[in-house]
C-alpha cells in the first residue's frame, strides 16, 4: 500500500498536477495481485458505469473491472494495479485485434451513458489522461469509449458478429466532449466495419460515435470552460460551481436514480433496451398480465409480449454469454451465422462437448434441449496437478465470462469456482 502511495505521488509531482488528482485506496480490488502483469498499453479505455458510486465502486472492487473509477466529486479510486490486466472491456476488437483488456488501461466514471458528467469529473478525467499518456505514450486517437471498441457475437437478433452490443461512455468520442478532456484526435470510421470483420447493429451509436458536433444525446454542463490547449504543465482549472445537468433520453426510456424502466414494443426489443444483460439475473420482465421473471429465468425470447416493462438492476451488467437451447429450438435462433464456428462450443446436458465446425446441420437438429451453447470461446486444458488454470489461459483464467467444465457437473463460470480446488480433468472456455 505505501508504494502504490509514493508512486502516485512521484507521478502526480512530476506532472505538477499534486493538487488537482486526488487519489483513494478504499476500493483496491483483492484480485489486483492475481492478474497478470499487462505487457503494453496502447489504448485508455473510458466508461459510464451506469449507476451510483457506491454499488459501482463495490461491483468494480470485487471483480477488479478497472484500473480506475472517478467519482463525482473528482477522487480518483484506483481498482486493479495501472501495470496489470483488468477485466473492463469484455468482448471487445479494434482494427482487427482483439480482447483489448491485455492491451489497455481502462477507467469507469460514475454516470450514464445518456447523461453529461459533473464538471470536476471532466476536469479530474482530463488530467488522469494525461498523466496516463505520458506514461505509456497512448495517441489521442487510442483514448476511446468502451461503446466503441465493445462487439457482440451473433445472437437471436444479430446473426452476425456486430458493433453495438454497449453504448457504455459513448459521448466520450464526440468532439465537444473530446475538447474538454483536450483530445485534438478521434477516429472518423470503424475499421473493423469497413473491414467487414463486424456489422452495425446500433445506427444511432455509430451516429454519436462518428457524427460531428450535436451529435450528443445530452447537454454539456455549461459551467465547464475548454482550456486554449493541451500542455506539458497541469492543463487549466476548469471552472466549477453548483448546476444542474440537463438530459435529453432515447428511445421510450425514463430515467431514474437507480432503476431505469424501459417498455417493449414493436422494433424495440429485449436486446435493444438491456443489450447482453437481456438475459442477467439482475434485469426484471413485468409482463402485461403482471408476471414478473428475471432475465435468467426467460427461455422464448422470440414470444416476448409487446408492453412488457423492463427494468434494469442498479450496475452496469454484461448478463451472461451462455446460451441454453430450449424445447424445439434450433441453435441457428440464438446464435445466427456462428451455428457452425470454430470457436462455437456446444455443451451437451451430459457434460459432453463439441465444436460447432465439426456438426453438420442435420446433427444441430438433434441437440437435446439445455445444451449451453458458447460464441467466440477457445477450449483449453485439460487441467492437471502441473498445469494450472493460470498456465492454461494465464490472463483471463479467473474473468467473469471465463467457464469451467469439471467432469461428470455443469458448466460453471469461473466466479463460482474455488480456483484452489479446479479437478484434474476440468476445461477452460475463455475469450480468445
Amino acid at each position: 500500500m505505501f508504494r502504490l502511495a509514493l508512486l502516485c505521488y512521484v507521478i502526480t509531482y512530476a506532472f505538477g498536477i499534486t493538487k488537482a488528482l486526488t487519489f483513494s485506496n478504499a476500493y483496491l480490488s483483492p484480485r489486483t495481485l492475481e492478474r497478470a502483469i499487462r505487457r503494453q498499453t496502447q489504448y485508455i479505455i473510458l466508461h459510464t458505469t451506469e449507476a451510483e458510486a457506491r454499488s459501482s465502486l463495490r461491483k468494480l472492487s470485487s471483480n477488479g473491472e478497472a484500473h480506475y473509477c472517478v467519482d463525482r466529486d473528482g477522487r480518483v479510486y484506483r481498482i486493479v494495479n495501472r501495470d496489470r490486466v483488468a477485466y473492463h472491456c469484455g468482448t471487445s476488437m479494434w482494427n482487427g485485434i482483439r480482447n483489448l483488456d491485455d492491451i489497455s488501461i481502462g477507467i469507469e466514471v460514475v454516470g450514464y451513458h445518456d447523461r453529461a458528467l459533473t464538471a470536476t469529473q471532466y476536469r479530474t478525467l482530463r488530467e488522469l489522461i494525461l498523466v496516463l499518456q505520458k506514461l505509456y505514450g497512448v495517441k489521442d486517437a487510442n483514448v476511446m469509449p468502451h461503446a466503441q471498441v465493445a462487439y457482440g457475437t451473433p445472437n437471436r437478433w444479430h446473426p452476425k458478429s456486430h458493433r453495438g452490443r454497449k453504448r457504455c461512455g459513448m459521448g466520450y468520442a464526440t468532439p465537444e466532449v473530446r475538447d474538454l478532456l483536450g483530445l485534438k484526435e478521434r477516429w472518423l470510421i470503424d475499421p473493423d466495419v469497413r473491414a467487414r470483420r463486424l456489422v452495425i447493429g446500433d445506427t444511432f451509436l455509430a451516429k454519436v460515435l462518428y457524427g460531428g458536433k450535436g451529435s450528443l444525446p445530452y447537454r454539456l454542463p455549461r459551467t465547464v470552460k475548454i482550456p486554449a490547449k493541451k500542455s506539458q504543465s497541469a492543463p487549466q482549472s476548469l471552472a466549477t460551481s453548483t448546476h444542474k445537468t440537463l438530459t435529453r433520453t432515447f428511445g421510450r426510456a425514463l430515467s431514474h436514480k437507480t432503476t431505469r424502466e424501459y417498455i417493449i414494443r414493436k422494433g424495440y426489443s429485449a436486446w435493444d433496451i438491456a443489450r447482453d444483460a437481456y438475459n442477467s439475473a439482475s434485469t426484471l420482465y413485468i409482463f402485461p398480465d403482471g408476471k414478473r421473471l428475471s432475465g435468467d429465468k426467460i427461455n422464448n425470447w422470440d414470444t416476448l409480449a409487446v408492453g412488457t416493462r423492463v427494468i434494469l438492476g442498479d450496475a452496469e451488467d454484461s448478463g451472461s454469454p451462455l446460451q441454453t437451447l430450449a424445447v424445439g429450438q434450433h441453435p441457428r435462433q440464438l446464435i445466427g451465422e456462428a451455428i457452425h464456428g470454430k470457436d462455437t462450443w456446444y455443451i451437451r446436458p451430459t457434460g459432453g462437448r463439441v465444436q460447432g465446425s465439426r456438426l453438420n446441420d442435420r446433427q444441430l437438429t438433434t441437440l437435446p434441449p439445455g445444451t449451453k451453447i458458447l460464441v467466440g470461446y477457445t477450449m483449453g486444458g485439460p487441467v492437471t496437478s502441473r498445469r494450472l488454470p493460470s498456465h492454461i489461459c494465464p490472463t483471463r483464467w479467473d474473468a467473469p465470462d471465463t467457464f469451467y467444465l469439471i467432469p461428470g457437473r455443469e458448466l460453471q463460470p469461473a466466479g463460482k469456482m474455488d480456483m484452489r480446488r479446479v479437478p484434474s480433468g476440468t476445461y477452460i472456455f475463455y475469450r480468445h
